[in-house]
Parts: C-alpha cells; structure tokens; sequence
C-alpha cells in the first residue's frame, strides 16, 4: 500500500487547465504544462490498495492500477511504466481521452472523491516518454506470417502493434492521409496534441510495423485481393456511419455531421488549409447531440471565434449524484462539465429538433425545437413549447449506428453482420470467413477508446493463435463482455 493514511489526509486533486481567455486563442491542450507532477505522487497515494480493487473490472484493459499508484507514490516511475504498459500500448491517449470508468469503480469512490486514476496514468507516461523510457520492443525472430489491419485507430494500432511484437509482418492499411483514426481527426488538438500519436508510430515504425495510407480497402483495393495477399485480416474500421437527422431542411447549405466538421479544423493544425472550408467564424452555432463529440464540436466553434453556441440534448439533464439503477461500480450518467463547457455556451436539455429553416439561398437560418419528456416511458412532445434559435452552423452528433457497407468492404469479404449491424465474431474475435477478423468498434458498435484498445490486443491474440496454433499474447477481454460504460 502506497500511502496508509493517504486516503484520509489527502484530497482530491485534478489537473490544473489554462485559463480561458488564453487557451480559446490556440489548439495546444487545455491544461498547464507540467502542473500535475508536483501532486501526483501524493494523489497515488490516495490508493488503498483494496483487497478486491473494483478499479480493475471497471477498467476494460484490466490496468493494474494499485500498482503503478504504489510506484508513482514512491516516484519510481520506471517502474510504473512498465506496470502500465503491461496492459496498455498507449497510455498517453487514454489518459486524456477516456471517461474513466476505472474512477467510477474506485472504491475510495463509494464515500469520498475517487483517486485521480486517470490524472496518475498520463504523468506516469508523460513522464516516461520525457526520461526516454519508452523504447521499440522488435521481435526476436520472425514468424514469416503476414496481417494486414484495415483501419488505424485505436484498436487497429494495438493490435498492429501485439502482432508485431509476436514476430508477425504487419501492415496497417488506412483510408485518410495520415495515421490515426479518429484519434488523429475526430478528436480535437486541444484534447490531445497528435505529436502524442507521431512518436506512437515512429514507435511501432522501429518495431517493424508497415504503414500505408490513402488506401480505402473495398473502394480502392479488392478486400478479396487483400485477403489474398495476407495470412490474416483484422477489421478496425470503426463503426463509421452516422446517425442521421431526417427533419424538414435536413438538405440546407451548413448542416454538417460532427465528422465533416471536426478534422477540418485538425487538418488546419496539421498545416493543410489556411483556413478550414467549413468554419463557425462569425456564426450562430447549433451542436445536436450532448456527448463528448458534441463536446468538441462546442470547444472547436469556440477557438473558431462562433457568436454563440447552443448545444441541444433529447434526454433530460443528468444529476450530479448517481441515481438508484446506477450503484456504485457501475458507470453512472452524471451531469458533466468538460472544458469546452467552461469556455462558454448554452447547453439545452429534453429538447427535439422539428425542423430547420433557410434563406432564399439555402443556407440555413434557424432551427425550430419542442420541448420532450417522458411519458410512460415513451418521449413525447409538450404541446405549446416550440421555438426557434438562430442556426447559421448546425453539427450532428448524435453517434455511429454501425459499419460502412457502402463501400464495399463487408460485401465483398462476405462477412456476417450481427442485429446491430456490426460485424459478428467468436470467442477469438474471428468472423465467418477465414482468416479475417475483426476488432473494436466494427465489431462492438460505437464504444469508448479503452475499450477498443483492449479489443485491438484481444484480437491480436486470436490472430497469433490463428497463424501458430497458440498465443503468448494476452487476451484482456471476450467479444461477449459488455458494461455499462458502452
């Protein structure tokens, strides 16, 4: 146990973020270079090392938590590095992006403030990266067996990287331009800076891993000739169709899904555009959808200079404390402030778009809502509560609802879908043709990126098991588990 006394002298202590008026003007990461390391060893030692640490089963990867917490107190933070890369390739992308459900799961959490787990993990591998302690791991000998990965995002990078690492020739094949996923162009740089993802790859490049880009399998090359050039496949696609809005207007100039809107502004940080084609300078700004991509959409319109945004949500406002079909270690629906909410902004709840409208040009205008409630468990519309609000840039996010079978790539595999619309798979993560398989969000839906990291490693493991006959390689999750933190 770190500190005995820690969890009763210490509170809790979080990250410290720049002030507003000065991070709204740039995309660099919202918090203060460097502010966590004078805390964090203390912070660790809020950890009690709990006979059963509930922290491991609401953490996908099953991160031993109590033990790097136990180094990071005694600043031994080789050590805690290699504790935390024992069941996560990339750290430094979970510990700014995942919700933490390992915090919800905190037993300290039942009656006081949960242990700051994800603030630990990323000074941990913040701190490793800046002591060069994070190096290429190549294999010791090559398997002679070839994968291709079709997608680089989370959980094709983790599983590139463990069959790689298996002494596997891998290929990560992705459609975009540059590597990354959704973690290079959906999620914000003042989230997380993608010099994070560029010494990833230059990592995984040192251990033998093959990149190729511009390359959309199923529209630019056959996914039968790929399958026939590999000994095995993995699927990490994503779960890359939106959710639409079918209302009256839909068709306006200026309504974009959140992801034609959100790499724009990625791509102008990448040096790309000057300025991005689609922009919220100057206009009225209306995000559909209260998660964390709605969250970006809110923090992006803001560095953009927008004249207001409104962010709107079906569902009712949450609570600030857990309800009783949510006990503790479940993850619970809270009402949550990310920075882009401290930057400004209305948020609207129990609302429902009825209709947009535009001008003479067909560029829309407003948006017409109506107040929602439940009534007998069925949303319905209050009477006498429509309105409208100025709209000039209206973003969707309201989520994915599956694969892309669009362009070919589930057809011509000829792969089985389940009745979400993902793609099946067994125990080891393999679908119903041979030697391909699939990981993360193609084959889970829409999920958090914990868990398409384990996912990615999961099925990494099935592969190596596919190609050889067995696996060294761990196996943190089945396709079958499930949590509330989906």
């Amino acid at each position: 146990m770190a500190d005995p006394k820690g969890f009763l002298t210490t509170g809790r202590e979080v990250a410290q973020t720049r002030p507003v008026g000065e991070r709204v003007r740039d995309w660099n990461e919202v918090y203060v270079p460097g502010s966590l390391l004078p805390i964090i060893s203390k912070q660790a030692g809020r950890c009690m090392d709990c006979g059963i640490p509930f922290c491991h089963n609401g953490c996908p990867l099953g991160n031993l938590i109590p033990e790097w917490n136990d180094y990071a107190y005694r600043e031994d933070w080789s050590a805690a590095s290699e504790r935390l890369h024992a069941t996560n390739n990339f750290p430094e992308f979970t510990g700014r992006l995942c919700p933490a459900p390992c915090e919800a799961a905190c037993v300290l959490g039942i009656n006081q403030p949960a242990v700051t787990i994800k603030n630990v993990e990323v000074s941990i591998i913040d701190k490793a990266w800046d002591a060069n302690d994070v190096k290429p791991q190549a294999p010791d000998r090559l398997s002679g067996k070839t994968v291709a990965v079709i997608g680089s995002g989370p959980a094709g990078l983790a599983a590139a990287q463990q069959l790689t690492r298996a002494g596997h020739t891998v290929a990560v094949y992705e459609r975009a331009d540059r590597i990354g996923g959704l973690l290079r162009y959906g999620i914000p740089e003042f989230k997380m800076e993608k010099r994070h993802i560029n010494r990833r790859i230059e990592q995984m490049r040192a251990e033998g891993t093959k990149f190729r880009t511009g390359v959309e399998i199923g529209r630019d090359m056959p996914a039968t000739a790929l399958r026939n050039r590999y000994d095995a496949v993995v699927i990490a696609a994503g779960a890359t169709t939106a959710r639409d809005l079918p209302v009256p207007g839909r068709e306006l100039n200026g309504i974009h899904q959140a992801m034609e809107y959100l790499p724009l502004a990625n791509k102008v940080v990448e040096g790309d555009f000057v300025a991005p084609p689609i922009t919220a300078e100057g206009k009225h700004v209306v995000v559909i959808g209260g998660g964390d991509t709605g969250a970006d959409c809110v923090g992006t319109a803001h560095r953009q200079g927008a004249a207001s945004v409104t962010q709107l949500e079906i569902m009712p406002k949450p609570g600030d404390e857990r309800n009783a079909g949510q006990p503790w270690p479940t993850f619970p629906m809270l009402y949550k402030v990310t920075s882009a909410h401290e930057e400004g902004g209305e948020r609207v709840y129990s609302v429902s778009t009825t209709h947009f409208e535009g001008d003479e040009d067909g560029n829309v205008q407003f948006l017409h809502l109506i107040e929602v409630e439940f009534v007998d468990g069925k949303l319905t519309q209050k009477p006498g509560t429509e309105r409208k609000i100025p709209a000039q840039l209206v973003t969707l996010a309201m989520g994915f609802t599956g694969t892309d079978v669009e362009n070919g790539l589930v057809a011509q595999f000829g792969l089985d879908l389940d009745e979400r619309g993902n793609v099946a798979r067994d125990a080891d993560f393999a679908t119903n043709v041979d030697g391909v398989f699939v990981a993360g969000d193609a084959g889970r839906g829409q999920s958090l990126i914990v868990w398409a990291i384990a996912e990615g490693r999961s099925a990494a493991r099935g592969v190596d098991r596919y190609l050889t006959g067995a696996s060294s390689l761990p196996a943190p999750i089945r396709p079958t588990d499930r949590s509330l933190t989906v």
